[in-house]
């Protein structure tokens, strides 16, 4: 019996995350750097397409007793999404070093 495959689908703030991390790292390392890094988050959407439930919780929203989102990583890379019927919404990907308590409240909770 094959997985059920879920549609993985990115948030316009995802995309915009995807696009300064990209741009960051082409401007403070290298292109090659950047690309590989941009492959490396992309295999990691894809893998949701057939796991999503695999994800943890993140601590940040768990500590408000928030389970509606779950969390996989790209070290040090945070891609927090939510599962909702047979699809994916990843909201946020981002620098799992930051403070991500405001950012999460910004873009999820709209706080």
């Amino acid at each position: 019996m094959a997985a059920a495959r879920y549609a993985v689908l990115l948030t316009a703030g995802a995309e915009q995350d995807l696009e300064s991390i990209y741009d960051y790292i082409a401007t403070f390392d290298s292109p090659t750097h950047a690309d590989d890094v941009l492959d490396h988050l992309m295999k990691a959407v894809e893998g949701l397409a057939m796991f999503p439930e695999r994800g943890s919780y993140p601590r940040e929203l768990l500590a408000l007793g928030i389970k509606e989102y779950r969390q996989t990583f790209f070290k040090p890379y945070r891609m927090i999404y939510r599962v909702i019927d047979t699809r994916v919404y990843i909201h946020v990907i981002a620098d799992g070093r930051r403070d991500l308590q405001a950012l999460l409240a910004r873009r999820l909770l709209g706080v």
